[in-house]
């Protein structure tokens, strides 16, 4: 699926991952591929990104979770998501 992530200032991401956690208003929630249609406020907290690989022109923004599993973690305040047919969008400060 993919996935996109907006700052005001900058793209962060953009790529195919195997499927992203957001931190949202009543808990964090997963979005996988083939996920129904969505639309939600998100929180501070960590978008995960569950990815084999990350682009190089991007990977400067992620933490990597361990070196065990293909997480890596972009940290935010505040956003929204829109997810529908396997393409995300994640607005985010």
């Amino acid at each position: 699926m993919n996935i996109k992530i907006l700052t005001p200032e900058y793209v962060v991401f953009e790529g195919e991952v195997n499927s992203v956690l957001l931190p949202g208003k009543n808990g964090e929630f997963h979005i996988m591929n083939n996920h129904a249609g969505i639309v939600s406020s998100l929180i501070g907290g960590k978008v995960k990104l569950f990815a084999n690989s990350i682009d190089d022109a991007y990977a400067k923004n992620f933490t990597k979770e361990n070196e065990k599993d293909s997480v890596f973690s972009y940290s935010i305040k505040s956003g929204v998501v829109e997810f529908n047919h396997n393409k995300g969008i994640i607005l985010c400060e």
